[in-house]
């Protein structure tokens, strides 16, 4: 009786071999279809040492397919339900929101973008900081809290790019950029009365949105506070501008892609973006009015101070 199961067992064991020619073909879909997120979670989880053209992921990626192609031949004889179960798991996740094809492929084109890109970090490299001129008044006037500031960002968010493919994942980031297009679009620069330094707050510039470079700084990091991101204010020799904290480099790599594909195409066309590593190694990018999109040119590249609103 056990003999007869097993020999059922081994004869539907033997029926689920394919032959060579079809079988080395599912193979190579196989380690194709696996082969990519795999590369995806290691590039996004192993720190980048910067060598030429990314010859670091070229290793890792041919090392991955490498092993993959072997263990896949191990199991060659099942390979059939292995794809079905692959293919099974995928389609669920896609269906319902998970991890599925559509987010491997925008991950992979946003890697494969940022590869191919050039973007200037700036190490601050400072021996002292100088105490933050005004710094009393202007954590005073950032009123984030304020009803008035508070609906400005809200109605802000649902004026811009709320029709970009990947909001749903980069919803903070995206948000953020249609506060920076909106407060530097319609921003109109003025300067203080001759002789004295104006502080005006976050609800007194949307008024009018006009004043100089602390009064848009205040207004930039009070609105952006208000939606939950990280901003700090960076003082320069006669200039003040905001940056926004970027989480990681997988939020960097989404924030590239979304600045010169799809939220600021033309303006950043043949452009390179800009933004401060500090010395936690946390990524800050640019958002100075200087520039018609985030992650222009820094204006000055002397820091003389910076102030820090979580």
């Amino acid at each position: 009786m056990q003999k007869g199961k097993l020999k059922q067992v081994k004869t539907w064991y033997k029926s689920l071999r394919i032959p060579n020619p079809w079988a080395n073909g599912i193979i190579l879909v196989l380690n194709i279809l696996i082969a990519i997120p795999l590369f995806i979670l290691l590039h996004q989880n192993i720190v980048d040492p910067q060598w030429p053209w990314h010859l670091d992921r070229v290793l890792i990626c041919l090392g991955l397919v490498l092993i993959l192609q072997l263990i896949l031949r191990l199991f060659k004889p099942i390979l059939f339900p292995i794809l079905i179960f692959y293919l099974l798991i995928f389609s669920w996740a896609s269906l319902f929101g998970g991890y599925g094809f559509s987010q491997v492929s925008q991950e992979y084109r946003l890697m494969i973008y940022n590869m191919m890109q050039s973007s200037t970090p700036q190490d601050i490299i400072i021996n002292k900081l100088l105490p933050f001129p005004n710094k009393n008044l202007i954590t005073k006037a950032i009123e984030y809290d304020k009803p008035q500031v508070r609906n400005f960002a809200l109605l802000t968010t649902t004026k811009h790019f709320t029709k970009t493919p990947s909001f749903s994942k980069n919803r903070q980031l995206i948000q953020s950029f249609a506060i920076f297009k909106e407060i530097r679009t319609r921003w109109n620069y003025v300067n203080d009365p001759k002789g004295r330094e104006y502080i005006a707050t976050a609800s007194e510039s949307l008024e009018h949105f006009s004043g100089d470079c602390e009064d848009y700084s205040v207004l930039m990091a009070a609105s952006l506070k208000a939606i939950g991101a990280s901003v700090r204010l960076i003082h320069t020799k006669g200039h003040m501008y905001p940056e926004l904290l970027i989480k990681n480099t997988q939020e960097l790599e989404a924030a590239i892609y979304l600045i010169k594909e799809e939220l600021f195409k033309n303006q950043s066309h043949n452009k390179e973006l800009f933004y401060h590593l500090d010395d936690r190694g946390q990524i800050w990018l640019n958002l100075d009015y200087t520039a018609t999109y985030p992650g222009g040119p820094f204006m000055s590249e002397e820091i003389l101070g910076q102030l820090t609103i979580y």
